[in-house]
């Protein structure tokens, strides 16, 4: 058995030796996250800009972005570094920072997931209560709860994973992973693991049941509708349920393969990533191309910019 260990730093181990072709991925890297920031900073600013957008929905859906630009943040900006360095160790505070942010951003991924189809369900289900119910206090409290419960659970785990007594300082993987570090213990982690399948049940299984719960109820009463309250309803909830079945779809494989990695590393690592890459790129796309209000709004903002153009100095000739 390996002597124990109070490392203060982690090697990072996928790099490796990439050569020159560190310098492609850098590059493809660097436009994913560009890109990423431009369509979450566009859907954001329409948000904010547009008052006909001022309502609960897209209140909650520019949380959304907001959390996409908060975890490609903790992870992208450490990646790019990586890519151009020769040496791939964080240190211990680093690592342990980086698992916070990229857990809470997919934990606040499900949670505001979840406040939507709320929303959508009081819309749909309970339309003549629906501004009594979603009251601007409600959306407050919707919201700080959706942040403030995984912050506080992570934190929890954080507190627990920092104080394993470890024998060895290598992640097979190209950021940090709260079982990463987990799997490095000198001791059992019986506790660990208890209190991940606790955290995981209350923050991904729980909120993924009110939403299941939710859709049912929908499907329900769209059932029993006309065929225009149908169309209406589907064009609201459709982009939500895009993104929750594709956000699902790639934590649930990062969470599953995570066990696996000695097994499966090339897949393992790949899937590990989806869930930074894919939602904070294909959220934003998906909700400006299928919700007409979104596009409304980044038209009237076009419009409002041409408009302040032309009535510029030389617009005063003609």
């Amino acid at each position: 058995m390996e002597n124990e260990s109070s490392t203060n730093t982690f090697l990072l181990t996928v790099f490796g030796d990439m050569g020159h072709s560190k310098y492609v991925y850098f590059f493809l890297a660097l436009v994913c996250y560009l890109l990423m920031i431009f369509l979450n900073v566009i859907l954001v600013l329409v948000i904010f800009l547009e008052r006909s957008l001022h309502e609960p929905m897209y209140i909650f859906l520019c949380n959304l972005s907001v959390n996409s630009l908060y975890g490609t943040a903790g992870f992208f900006p450490r990646l790019l570094a990586d890519l151009l360095s020769d040496t791939h160790t964080i240190s211990r505070a680093g690592c342990f920072t980086q698992i916070f942010i990229t857990y809470t951003y997919s934990i606040w991924e499900f949670t505001i997931l979840t406040v939507m189809a709320y929303d959508r369900y009081v819309a749909i289900c309970k339309p003549l209560q629906y501004n009594s119910i979603m009251t601007p206090r409600k959306i407050s409290i919707l919201i700080a709860l959706s942040w403030f419960h995984p912050a506080f659970c992570m934190t929890v785990v954080i507190v627990f994973s920092s104080k394993l007594p470890l024998c060895g300082n290598q992640i097979e993987r190209v950021f940090c992973s709260n079982w990463s570090v987990v799997r490095l213990s000198c001791i059992p982690t019986t506790s660990n693991n208890i209190l991940g399948f606790c955290v995981t049940g209350t923050t991904v299984f729980l909120p993924l049941g009110f939403i299941l719960f939710s859709y049912i109820s929908i499907l329900t009463v769209c059932y029993k509708s006309s065929k225009e309250f149908k169309k209406k309803a589907l064009q609201t909830c459709l982009p939500h349920l895009i993104t929750l079945i594709n956000y699902s779809i790639a934590i649930f494989s990062d969470i599953t393969l995570s066990r696996f990695e000695d097994i499966l590393k090339v897949v393992s690592m790949i899937l590990s990533l989806e869930f930074l890459v894919i939602p904070p790129l294909l959220n934003p796309l998906i909700y400006g191309m299928t919700l007409p209000e979104i596009r409304k709004g980044i038209i009237n903002i076009r419009r409002k910019k041409i408009g302040v153009k032309t009535k510029g100095p030389d617009a005063t000739r003609y």
